[in-house]
């Protein structure tokens, strides 16, 4: 079991439809700006876990403002200013012996969200109000699980023609 420091917080931040998918052919099931607004305010200045398919799926690389730990099975190493590669063992004793008091985000995708869930103390749910025919990635659905428990909730809000809300889920167990 890993064990994280106190004060410390880890977050996974992720954008879900109705069935908790997050994705199709490696891309978000919608962009919605407000929904990306969100993320930056929340990840700015702090760390974000992302695998590589995730970061190769960023139209510009690093995410500003934000150290980039990029997990991979080949490790590249540097990837730039404020983002490298490791490989997952790595990137998960970094996460669990980080002593800063900061949140650090997971933020995806499917297989690093599932590797790292169990060690989140919170999840920032963008809960997206429609079925999506086209999903080949899920999140755990948290509304089912005796672990998690809503926290927040943010008023409904629209964007052409899709209803979205901001959840916060915190650990219970």
């Amino acid at each position: 079991t890993i064990e994280i420091g106190v004060g410390y917080m880890i977050s996974a931040i992720v954008a879900v439809d109705n069935n908790w998918g997050i994705g199709y052919n490696g891309d978000l099931l919608e962009h919605i700006p407000e929904d990306l607004k969100y993320f930056k305010e929340l990840t700015t200045n702090h760390v974000v876990v992302m695998g590589r398919k995730t970061w190769d799926s960023l139209p510009k690389k690093p995410l500003k403002d934000r150290l980039n730990i990029v997990i991979s099975r080949q490790p590249r190493g540097p990837l730039g200013e404020m983002a490298f590669s490791i490989p997952m063992d790595e990137a998960k004793v970094r996460v669990a012996l980080s002593k800063d008091d900061e949140e650090w985000f997971i933020i995806g995708g499917g297989s690093i969200y599932q590797e790292f869930l169990s060690i989140c103390d919170r999840v920032y749910v963008t809960k997206i109000y429609k079925d999506h025919d086209n999903v080949d990635t899920y999140f755990p659905n948290l509304d089912k699980s005796e672990e998690w428990a809503p926290a927040a909730c943010g008023q409904l809000l629209t964007h052409n023609d899709l209803t979205y809300q901001f959840w916060q889920y915190d650990r219970i167990s």
